[in-house]
């Protein structure tokens, strides 16, 4: 992601309905865990994840390739450490908990970063990822965005399974505006992160609100959420 694009994202995640209700999800995940333990929020960027994380009772690390993004969550309170998915610099069995939100789609060898969650992870700790779905939906936001690939389910649960994970659920999430999303993507000429109006914002969180309470999770979506443990 370019630098402008890091600061924008910073700017609207709190208010916007897309950042608001993936990180309600995040929080309903983490509910699910028996007892809080040791995080790392992997492509931290401005650490909205982290900070639920946290809200949450985990002690958590963020961790941030670039250095753009890692200055902005540094400005936000939130302490980082810089490294690369496919090498973490942590010990091996560490963790309990690693989340990685919108980073494997980014990564070429993404094999190497899912084998590494395996690592730090101790045994029966939990991996929490999500990756853009579906190749059909690529347009210029992806490129503007430095996306190498979109999943499908087999894709990511087959990523996900050789780096040596059990998968535990797989799910699509943002189905009900699946339609806008390839309108709007079809037109793209770059990345349609920005601040929505108001309005705007408040009849879209309804509809993703929705999909909380209905049976869509196994419908094609924007977004792929998977769940998994180490053995």
């Amino acid at each position: 992601m370019e630098a402008a694009e890091l600061r924008t994202l910073a700017e609207v995640e709190d208010r916007h309905w897309w950042y608001k209700e993936r990180r309600s999800l995040l929080a309903r995940e983490l509910r699910r865990l028996p007892k809080p333990g040791l995080a790392l929020d992997i492509g931290a960027a401005g650490g909205g994840n982290t900070r639920v994380l946290r809200a949450h009772g985990w002690r958590s690390v963020a961790l941030e390739y670039a250095p753009t993004a890692a200055q902005v969550a540094r400005e936000r309170g939130i302490d980082v450490v810089r490294g690369d998915a496919r090498e973490l610099p942590l010990r091996t069995g560490s963790l309990d908990l690693v989340t990685a939100f919108d980073v494997l789609e980014h990564i070429e060898e993404d094999y190497l970063a899912t084998a590494e969650i395996t690592r730090v992870l101790r045994p029966g700790g939990t991996a929490l990822i999500a990756v853009p779905a579906d190749m059909a939906l690529w347009s210029a936001h992806d490129e503007a965005v430095n996306h190498v690939r979109r999943y499908d389910r087999h894709s990511l649960t087959e990523v996900i399974a050789k780096g040596g994970l059990v998968i535990e659920d797989v799910w699509s999430w943002n189905v009900l505006l699946r339609p806008v999303v390839k309108l709007r993507r079809k037109s793209s000429e770059g990345s349609d992160l920005d601040d929505v109006n108001p309005i705007i914002n408040t009849g879209l969180t309804a509809i993703i609100v929705a999909e909380r309470y209905l049976p869509v999770k196994s419908l094609p979506g924007v977004t792929l959420f998977l769940r998994a443990r180490r053995p």
